[in-house]
């Protein structure tokens, strides 16, 4: 499958890519007529994540090895419980008793995951050939993972507080002091002035190979249509809504995407416009695993006392959320090195 690439013209380009440009382009006027939501439409996403798109992204990991390498399914199968239990066990005890801590690491590791998961789609759907280099790639990947990770910060920074807080909370409420720096206006302005220099040199940086003309303009002006919408979305729109909305619509359909063009079966519905085929095999593929999954959010329920609030709830997701993650994200970099090494 190495370097097979899909023009945003195909059924499988349209799913990964305009589906999703179009569904973030439609709630930015929410974020120019509202300066916040009810609670039930800004947790709505999160919410509809857990059985759309969201959680079972992750829960087809499982079958990578059988796609990707040709292994049995029974090792397929033992190979990656091995490195769920592991890494994710690993990492939960690290929220046990160092929740300020494994929040920082959750969101180093979505910028660097959900950085990771456009670049594939660029490349694969996009036609990124301006993303030439390793060095273009990682520029691309700091972008587009810090885009949902730090613009919220930057914009509307109690909320984004509010959510720390909460997530923190539940393990050590004052361990959430440590995290303070993060929110003082000098931080703030500096981590936007750097991060906004880093976009527009990536931008300028990977010009260079359309100016040359070994990249077409196209691909490299989807992607700055992208990182636009991108600052306009999290800028404006409620944190919690629109980091929901972008994981469950964004992150989470590419990756479908992505896993359409390892499965025969699904890509060949896809080619022939049967989307319901295809999402049909996604479900039935990511079924058995989302449901244990909702299993570790049941058990972090029971352990960690909550007060029953959306507030609380959504801690409790993320963290589970987070633990699932860090296995899931190791899984997706085999993904890159096999697919596109």
């Amino acid at each position: 499958m190495k370097h097979e690439t899909w023009s945003r013209a195909t059924p499988i380009g349209r799913l990964a890519m305009t589906g999703p440009l179009g569904a973030i382009a439609l709630a930015i006027p929410l974020g120019l007529a509202v300066d916040s939501l009810p609670r039930a439409v800004e947790f709505a996403p999160f919410v509809l994540s857990v059985l759309l798109f969201g959680l079972p992204h992750g829960a087809v990991d499982h079958l990578m090895p059988v796609r990707l390498a040709d292994q049995p399914l029974g090792r397929s199968l033992a190979i990656v419980s091995v490195v769920y239990a592991v890494l994710g066990g690993a990492y939960l005890v690290v929220w046990l008793v160092a929740p300020a801590l494994a929040l920082g690491f959750f969101l180093a590791m979505t910028w660097f995951h959900w950085g990771q998961g456009d670049v594939f789609a660029l490349r694969a759907f996009g036609d990124a050939e301006h993303l030439r280099t390793a060095g273009d790639r990682w520029l691309s990947l700091l972008t587009r993972g810090g885009l949902p990770m730090l613009v919220p910060l930057l914009a509307q920074p109690a909320a984004y507080r509010a959510v720390v807080e909460e997530i923190v909370g539940l393990f050590d409420p004052l361990a959430a002091a440590a995290l303070t720096p993060l929110f003082r206006l000098d931080v703030r302005l500096g981590l936007g002035v750097a991060f906004g220099g880093l976009c527009v040199f990536g931008l300028l940086w990977t010009a260079r190979h359309v100016l040359a003309e070994r990249a077409t303009p196209a691909g490299w002006a989807w992607d700055a249509v992208e990182i636009g919408l991108l600052w306009l979305f999290f800028w404006l729109v409620p944190p919690v809504f629109a980091v929901g909305l972008y994981f469950a619509v964004w992150h989470a359909v590419r990756h479908i995407g992505r896993l359409a063009i390892v499965d025969s079966t699904a890509r060949s519905a896809l080619d022939d416009g049967e989307w319901l085929t295809a999402l049909g095999r996604f479900y039935r593929d990511a079924a058995p695993l989302t449901a244990v999954s909702l299993l570790l959010f049941v058990g972090l329920s029971v352990a960690v006392p909550t007060d029953g609030s959306p507030e609380t709830l959504l801690a409790v997701y993320l963290v589970g959320i987070a633990v699932l993650t860090l296995p899931h994200v190791a899984v997706v970099t085999w993904m890159d090195r096999v697919q596109y090494a």
